[in-house]
Parts: C-alpha cells; structure tokens; sequence
C-alpha cells in the first residue's frame, strides 16, 4: 500500500511540477539551483506557486515579488525602545510567503508524510488543527504541494484568517472560543476522524516533531548566523525569548544550545492563562501563541525560564507602534523614521516576543555585551481588524496615550510573573504533558517517560533532517526520472 501511495504522490508531483526543497538549502539558499532562481523572478513571494517552497527560508529578499535571497531578515531593537542595554535581535517572518514562518512549520509534518508514503494527496485531505497561522502556513504548503487542505481554528481569531483560507480553497471549519480554547479544537478534530475515517491524516503542530524540527535545522542556524555577522568582540549570544505556541519555534533553542552551552531559554505564555507558571487557565488575548496544556514536542528540559505577558500590553502596543500618534510619540523619544517605518513587521505574538526579550534582559542584568533572540512570527497584515476594533472601542489613539503606554508597557515592563526554573519545576511543567497527551490523545506513557529520561530522545528527533534530506531527494529523482 505505501509504494502505491508512493506512487500516486510522485505522479501528482509529475503534473503539478513540484520540486520540494531540502532542509539544506531552506538553511543555505546559495545550495538552490540556478534554474529554480531564474523562475522565481517572475513569482510573487505569496502566490500559490510550487516554486514558492523554495521561499520557506528566513533569506528572501524582502520584495513582494521576484526577489532571490540573501541574509537572514532581522531588525535590532535599539535601547530607545526596550530601555535595557542588552542588543535584541527579532527575526522577522513577514518575508515569507503568506507573512508567516508557520509555512516552515507545517512543511516539516507534510513533507514527511508526502516522501514515506503516509499521505495520499489523490484521496486524503491534510487536517491543520490550528489557533491562527499554523492552519494558513499548511492550507498554503498544501496547496503547492497537491494536497487538499481542512483547516480547524477557533472562531474569535482574527477575519483576516478565515478570509485568507477561503481564497487558497480550504475547508474551513471554526470551533468555540478563542485563543485559549484548544480542547475545542481537538473535540473537533476526533470528531472529524470518527467521521471521515482515513479521508483525512491529522498534522498536529504540537505533537508533529516536523514542526520543531524545522526551526531546529533553519531557525537555530539563523539566528547564529545573524549573530556571527553583527555581533562585536566580547559580545555573548546570551539569551533566546519565545512565546510556548505550539513549541515549534523552541526548537530553535535546541539547535542555539548546541552553539552556545551557557545560553538562557525563556518561554513566554500569557500571565492570564498562566499554565506553566502557576498549572493555571483561562483565556487571553495573544493571537498564535496556545496555551492551557505543554505541547508534546516541547523540550521542557531545555528551558531556563517561563515568563508571563499581560495580554494588555500587546494589545495596546500594537497601537502605539501602528497609529499616527503612537508613532508621533516614538520619534519624539529618538526613535529613527526607518524604524518607525517597520514597527508593522510586528504582529500581537510579535510584541508579545519584544516584551519577554525585554523582561529576560532584566531579569539577568544583560549588558551591552550581551544579545537576545527573538522571532515576529508574522505582521500587522493579519491584525488591522483589531486595530479597527480598538478604535470602535477606545476612540482614537492620542498622543496622551501613546506616552503611558509607551512609559508603562514598553519601557516600565518589569521582572513580574517570571521563574526560573530547577529541575523539580521543569519536571512539573513536563508532567502536565500527561493529562493531554496519555489521557486523552493516546500517547504512550513509555515515551513520555523517555522524553525526560533518555539523554538521546530529543538529539535523535532532531537528527530526522538530514535522512529526510535524503529522502526528499530521492523522491525528487523520482518525479523527474
């Protein structure tokens, strides 16, 4: 049956003229064959293409269309706005297609599925159970790839989203509550499998190691690269700050310890919804960052820290970084007109990412020698509803505003709702993996159990690119042959 599956992929590959990236040059653009550069001229970075697989990379010139590549997109945040002395570096992902990295972190999970045979795009459907760009970055990999997408997401996420999947032809199906409500998602999802049998193959970001394997192999690497190049001497890759999600991103940080043994790892949650911090729940208002259980994929072992963001904050910075006079402010303060210029580039998880850079470099006393890492997972261009909706709400923004929140929520952020984690605390927040994973989704005990106990468990996940490398070749052969 996989050979005939095998074989079916292959052919829907053949008509659609799909060539699937490797890992390796996702992680060094310069390994992407001329011929695939020269088409990608006349591609728009979000058209459904199956060149744009070859853009799922923090290295795209950031055009809207024809670009090549070349370093790795970041901003520095300068002192004027975090008020600590610490360098802060924010990856951005609004150069991907769809403006989102989340197409790198469904590549992983499909792509697996599609080149081991365990996905039939002429008769299954890719089930993306999401809470915002998890099910857009797969509706789209799909889409390029042959394989018809269900994408399941709560139905308070923003319109942007359920606009956005209607255009590329998703099933869309929305779920009760919002942000914090992933149990309603996985209610649907097991009913849709009671349902539709093997029509459609579950992806599930926080149990599909695809997932933080992707960042592991191209995040991690960017982020050292982009410190190799702008760091000066002394200076120290000193801590990396990401909001839980779905885990995903964390990968990264396991790849960063690797590099840097004396790294400190912080995750981010809303204080709201204060999960691993306090077993607490909830909901909260931080579009795409999950909450309310610890994603199986997750390594807690490798933090060093969980922090809190009060949902306020990114609700009213993005205010303060998009509105005349929130920018009116900014500059007053010493803010350069380039930067105000891409203060969009920054989403709500975004700046929910820049507050807990911020918090970490207070928390240890980071100097001018020290750097911290974060991520915009995507940008403002999914989120102008709630600017519309904050205006409905508050009135317009005024300068009076901006300066408190300026003052309060940017610069004034404290060392709140922040623990450093011991052995026993970080084997507290793995033990909650129990309740969702063994009790209700069916994992097994003994690999919960090696998660934490075996030394190896993790390195050998992550050590699946470079076989699927191979494979992806070899399947590529195989269209072309």
């Amino acid at each position: 049956m996989t050979n005939q599956i095998l074989q079916n992929t292959i052919q829907r590959c053949r008509e659609k003229n799909i060539v699937i990236p490797t890992y390796k040059q996702m992680r060094n653009t310069e390994l992407i064959p001329q011929s695939i550069k020269d088409k990608l001229k006349t591609v728009g970075l979000w058209d459904l293409n199956p060149l744009n697989l070859f853009r799922i990379t923090w290295k795209n010139e950031p055009v809207k269309k024809g670009g090549g590549f070349g370093k790795v997109n970041f901003l520095e945040l300068p002192s004027e706005l975090t008020g600590v002395e610490a360098r802060i570096f924010i990856l951005l992902g609004k150069y991907f297609p769809t403006g989102a990295h989340k197409v790198g972190a469904t590549f992983g999970p499909l792509v697996e599925k599609l080149i081991t045979g365990k996905f039939d795009p002429t008769r299954q459907k890719a089930l993306w159970p999401s809470t915002g760009n998890y099910c857009r970055g797969g509706a789209y990999d799909g889409y390029l790839l042959g394989c018809p997408s269900i994408a399941v997401l709560p139905e308070e996420m923003s319109q942007e989203r359920f606009d956005w999947l209607k255009k590329v032809g998703a099933e869309v199906i929305a779920t009760p509550g919002g942000e914090a409500n992933v149990k309603e998602i996985y209610d649907k999802v097991k009913e849709l499998q009671t349902q539709r049998g093997d029509e459609i193959v579950n992806l599930n970001q926080f149990a599909e190691i695809g997932n933080p394997l992707w960042h592991y192999a191209i995040t991690g690497p960017a982020m050292a690269e982009v410190f190799a190049s702008e760091s000066a001497e002394n200076q120290r890759f000193s801590g990396l700050f990401l909001t839980q999600g779905s885990g995903g991103t964390l990968g990264s940080g396991d790849y960063l310890r690797t590099k840097f043994p004396q790294i400190k790892i912080a995750a981010g949650e809303a204080s709201q919804v204060p999960t691993m911090l306090r077993n607490g729940y909830g909901g909260h208002r931080i579009e795409g960052i999950g909450d309310k259980h610890i994603p199986w994929i997750m390594n807690v072992k490798n933090l060093d820290m969980v922090a809190g963001i009060d949902d306020e904050a990114p609700m009213r910075l993005i205010r303060l970084f998009n509105e005349t006079g929130g920018k009116s402010v900014l500059k007053n303060h010493g803010i350069s007109e380039d930067l105000l210029e891409k203060l969009h580039h920054f989403g709500i998880s975004s700046v929910a990412n820049i507050l807990g850079a911020i918090k970490i470099a207070k928390y240890y006393e980071f100097n001018e020698n020290d750097c911290v890492f974060t991520v915009a997972t995507d940008s403002m261009e999914m989120y102008q509803s709630r600017l519309a909706e904050a205006n409905e709400k508050f009135g317009k923004y005024t300068e009076t505003q901006a300066e408190v929140d300026f003052e309060h929520r940017l610069l004034g952020i404290g060392k709140d709702d922040i623990l450093e984690l011991s052995y026993y605390e970080k084997k507290r927040i793995h033990n909650l993996k129990y309740f969702t994973w063994i009790e209700q989704q069916g994992k097994s005990v003994e690999e919960l159990d090696a998660q934490w106990n075996d030394d190896d468990y993790w390195k050998n996940q992550f050590a699946k690119a470079d076989e699927w490398d191979r494979k992806i070749e070899e399947f590529n052969s195989k269209i072309s042959g």
